[in-house]
């Protein structure tokens, strides 16, 4: 049985927790730097602890903003990642899922998928076939990515937002709730309404 600490202890965190316990796998506790919003939650202390404790454990950062994530499993490389996909996932089986990255419940990854590291695959996302996604990436919920999709690294694609099949969105791009990508995405930036349009860039 694998023991694994979270980095986190927000409401991300706590569903993480429950997909590690769904798989009769042993949550170790969580690590965290500012007060615990529960005080039920075993805090092991903040994340200066993954190296001086715990380095022998599997860890999983749950956090949703993806920078953050980024920047954490950037100051964390030596530690070991775990993946966690919830068992109501439906995964292909010749989907490749990169460390440190979590599959909720009622996701859908069809074959020829490719995800990175660190990537979040919220409730009922539908990832269809032959889609590549980048590292430290998160798909929302309800979000529906077309078939043989790319998009880059820290994008973020908003609840019930829909990519059209064969587009590809680039690096640091938000795509806002309930939008509909019809055309590549080549700038960084917020994009929103039906069809996506920007209407800001990334700082």
């Amino acid at each position: 049985m694998r023991e694994i600490v979270l980095f986190g202890a927000g409401g991300h965190a706590r569903v993480v927790a429950d997909i590690v316990k769904s798989n009769n796998e042993e949550v170790k506790g969580f690590l965290c730097n500012e007060a615990p919003p529960s005080a039920s939650l075993h805090i092991l202390g903040n994340d200066c602890a993954a190296e001086l404790k715990y380095a022998d454990k599997q860890f999983i950062i749950c956090v949703g903003n993806n920078r953050i994530r980024k920047n954490i499993a950037l100051a964390h490389k030596r530690l070991t990642y775990a993946t966690a996909i919830h068992p109501s996932a439906v995964v292909a089986e010749d989907a490749v899922i990169g460390k440190g990255t979590v599959v909720m419940a009622g996701a859908i990854i069809n074959p020829g998928v490719i995800i990175g590291e660190h990537c979040i695959i919220n409730s009922g996302a539908i990832i269809e076939h032959d889609c590549w996604i980048g590292d430290y990436a998160h798909v929302s919920p309800r979000a529906v990515l077309g078939g043989t999709v790319r998009i880059g690294e820290n994008v973020h694609i908003g609840i019930g937002a829909t990519v059209k099949n064969n587009i590809t969105i680039c690096k640091d791009v938000v795509v806002g709730a309930g939008a509909v990508v019809v055309k590549d995405i080549c700038e960084e930036g917020i994009y929103v309404g039906i069809p996506a349009r920007k209407v800001i860039s990334q700082k």
